[in-house]
């Protein structure tokens, strides 16, 4: 007989092999895990812990796989399943470790490794950490609210929006609710300036922010009196007439003073200014 110079496979890699399995396989597009050989061919785990990893590599994150869940999932006993996996731990396949809950329960979480010795530690890192950033998230306090708008000054010079301060710092002494962060008192200072502005006294201002003040806490003071700062906000004071300016004077005409004969332009006769002065009654009249 005719000697081959090698294997079946190698001489006709695509002919079928006249003994042994032959692969009828479909390529998977769901529902599929992927496993190495290097777990499925290894020659020192016995068949039942390699099934055992397969399932546990197959199956969702927070899937029980402690000894109780797989002897319920499987035929095999709990003393079969739990050497299965300590044979599993031994090449690096599982890790297990005893954790203490908040409330006080040890619980033993369960770190699958799909290829062992190449694992950067994610995932241990990742579950020993998720519950301390739980924590974390829970124990940060929500965002607060933004304040309210308030009116703003049409000139706000800092002489102005310091007196503004000063006014929403001494609130407290009106009422100790009313005690306020820097924050606060910044943001509310250019309201205050916008009612100084309008010729309201700082007097004013403090009894308008702390007059008929409700009975219940006030949870957000600075809230409470960026809606009063708005809604109270007082109108403009009225326009005053203008001086007369030197020229306004300059167009009247010239008349002669009733008291020293000397020339003054003004709207009607009369006395100059110098004779209105040493005589205050006529002045007056």
């Amino acid at each position: 007989m005719p000697t081959t110079s090698g294997t079946l496979d190698e001489d006709h890699p695509h002919e079928q092999p006249l003994a042994g399995v032959v692969h009828d396989n479909v390529r998977h597009t769901e529902s599929f895990t992927v496993v190495g050989n290097h777990l499925v061919q290894h020659k020192e785990l016995s068949l039942l812990a390699i099934g055992l990893s397969c399932y546990i590599q197959s199956v969702r994150q927070g899937t029980s796989v402690d000894i109780k869940s797989l002897a319920a999932r499987f035929p095999e006993g709990p003393t079969r399943i739990a050497a299965g996996l300590r044979e599993l731990e031994k090449h690096g396949y599982l890790q297990r470790t005893c954790t203490r809950t908040s409330t006080g329960r040890i619980v033993t979480r369960t770190v699958s490794c799909n290829r062992p010795g190449h694992s950067s530690g994610g995932g241990t890192r990742e579950a020993a950490s998720r519950p301390s950033a739980r924590r974390a998230a829970q124990e940060k306090p929500p965002p607060r609210k933004r304040l309210p708008a308030v009116p703003q000054p049409s000139c706000p010079a800092p002489a102005l929006l310091q007196a503004a301060v000063d006014v929403l710092t001494g609130l407290r002494r009106r009422d100790p609710r009313l005690l306020l962060s820097a924050t606060d008192a910044e943001h509310l200072a250019p309201g205050v300036a916008a009612w100084l502005e309008r010729e309201v006294t700082p007097t004013a201002v403090r009894h308008a922010l702390t007059e008929n003040l409700p009975l219940e806490p006030l949870i957000r003071p600075a809230a409470f009196l960026a809606h009063r700062l708005t809604a109270q906000l007082p109108p403009p004071p009225p326009l005053r007439p203008p001086a007369p300016s030197a020229a306004a004077e300059s167009r009247h005409p010239l008349q002669t003073c009733d008291g020293c004969d000397r020339a003054f332009r003004a709207p009607t006769p009369g006395r100059c200014r110098d004779c209105r002065t040493d005589h205050p009654e006529d002045a007056l009249a």
